[in-house]
C-alpha cells in the first residue's frame, strides 16, 4: 500500500490473539489442548479476562462471569492472571514496534496503532512491515498477532479483526469505497447494541445503507455522534496516530430506550455496566493508576449529575451503589442514562500496574 497524493497515511493496527491466554500456553504448551480462560474464581464473583479459541467455541467470552463460563464449558481451565508476565511480553512487543517507527499509539498491553508512512524498511510497504512485525512477535515473544493495514485508524482496526487469529488484512486507498459499502455498521466503534438497533429500524445494516442519509439527518438523530457516523461510513478518519496520547479517565455508559422508572430499576443495571468497565480496564496500558471511581446519571428532563469518590478499597459494585444513591437524591426522577467510570493518574513508570483487584 503506498501513500497517494491526497496524503493518506499508512497505518497498521496490531493486536495479539487472546494475549493473556497465549502467554500462558506459551509457558505451558500442554494448556493448548484444553479450553482455558484467564480470570477470577467463580466463588468470588470473578469474570473472564480473556480465553483461548477452544473456549470461545463453547460461547465463553471476555467479561463473562466465571460461573457462567463454567456452565457453558464444564472442562474450562481457569487460570489466575499473572500481570508481571504479561507486562514483560508487552514490553518486548513494543520494542519490536519501535524498530520500524516511533509513531506508536498503544491501546493496551497487546494492541497498538503504528504510523509507518515514513518508514523506509521493506521498501516502504506497510503490508510487508506488518508481516515482519508479526513474524518477529511470534519468534521473539512466542505469541501470535493479527494486523490490519489501511490508510487510517478506523479502517486499520476493523481490518485487524478480519483474519484472526494469526493473519492480516489490507485495505488499499483504491478499495476503501468498495470495502465500506458492504461493512456492517455494528463494526463502527461507538455503535453499540442500542445504536445498532436504532439504525436497523432506519433500514440501515451496512455503511452503504448509512451513506444514503445526509449529514444533517444523522446529526438530528444521533447528535454529535452523527457527524462521526457520516464520516466513518465513508471510510473517512483523519485522526493521527498519537504517540503521546495519555488517558485521564475511562468510562462506559448506556442510554436506555425506555426510562428507568425508579431507584431499583437503575440499580439492576449496575452489574452489567461494571463487568464491561472491568473488561475495558484490563486493556488499558499498565502505566496508569486508578485513583477515583465515578457515576454519571442523566434524568428524563435531561439534567445530568456526576458523583465521584477516591478509590480506597477496590472497584466494587457496592462503591457504585453508594455513588448512585447520592446521584439519585439530586434528581429522584426517571433515568435515561447511566455511566460508570474511573479516573487515572499517569504513573510514568513502565511496568507499574493498576492498583485494582480486578480478577477476584
Amino acid at each position: 500500500m503506498s501513500e497517494d497524493k491526497s496524503g493518506l497515511r499508512k497505518i497498521i493496527h496490531c493486536d495479539c490473539d487472546c494475549f493473556y491466554a497465549a502467554v500462558e500456553m506459551r509457558d505451558d504448551p500442554s494448556l493448548s489442548q484444553f479450553p482455558i480462560a484467564i480470570g477470577g474464581k467463580s466463588d468470588r464473583r470473578g469474570v473472564v479476562a480473556t480465553c483461548n479459541y477452544k473456549a470461545r467455541k463453547y460461547g465463553v467470552r471476555s467479561a463473562m462471569p466465571t460461573g457462567q463460563a463454567l456452565k457453558l464449558c464444564p472442562d474450562l481451565v481457569v487460570i489466575p492472571a499473572t500481570m508481571a508476565k504479561y507486562r514483560e511480553a508487552s514490553l518486548k512487543i513494543r520494542q519490536i514496534f519501535y524498530r520500524y517507527t516511533d509513531k506508536v499509539e498503544p491501546l493496551s498491553l497487546d494492541e497498538a496503532f503504528l504510523d509507518v508512512s515514513d518508514c523506509t524498511q521493506c521498501s516502504g510497504s506497510a503490508t510487508l512491515i506488518a508481516e515482519e512485525i508479526r513474524r518477529a512477535i511470534a519468534s521473539e515473544v512466542g505469541v501470535t498477532a493479527s494486523a490490519g493495514v489501511a490508510p487510517n485508524k478506523f479502517l486499520a482496526k476493523v481490518a485487524s479483526d478480519l483474519n484472526k487469529p494469526d493473519g492480516q488484512y489490507v485495505i488499499t486507498p483504491q478499495n476503501i469505497d468498495a470495502f465500506v459499502e458492504q461493512l456492517e455498521v455494528k463494526r463502527i466503534y461507538g455503535v453499540g447494541k442500542v445504536t445498532n438497533e436504532k439504525l436497523l429500524r432506519m433500514g440501515v445494516k451496512t455503511c452503504g445503507d448509512l451513506q444514503r442519509f445526509e449529514l444533517l439527518d444523522l446529526v438530528d438523530k444521533f447528535g454529535v455522534f452523527g457527524k462521526r457516523l457520516y464520516d466513518l461510513c465513508r471510510g473517512i478518519d483523519t485522526r493521527p496516530v498519537n504517540a503521546n496520547s495519555r488517558r485521564k479517565s475511562l468510562s462506559v455508559e448506556r442510554t436506555y430506550s425506555g426510562d428507568l422508572s425508579d431507584q431499583s430499576a437503575c440499580l439492576a443495571k449496575l452489574p452489567e455496566l461494571l463487568i464491561e468497565l472491568r473488561s475495558r480496564l484490563r486493556r488499558v496500558d499498565s502505566d496508569y493508576i486508578v485513583t477515583k471511581q465515578f457515576i454519571k446519571v442523566k434524568f428524563d428532563d435531561f439534567t445530568t449529575t456526576t458523583v465521584e469518590r477516591v478509590l480506597s478499597d477496590g472497584l466494587t459494585q457496592e462503591g457504585f451503589v453508594a455513588l448512585f444513591d447520592d446521584a439519585w437524591q439530586r434528581g429522584a426522577r426517571p433515568v435515561r442514562l447511566i455511566g460508570l467510570g474511573v479516573r487515572f493518574i499517569d504513573a510514568g513508570e513502565p511496568g507499574r500496574a493498576l492498583q485494582l483487584d480486578l480478577f477476584d
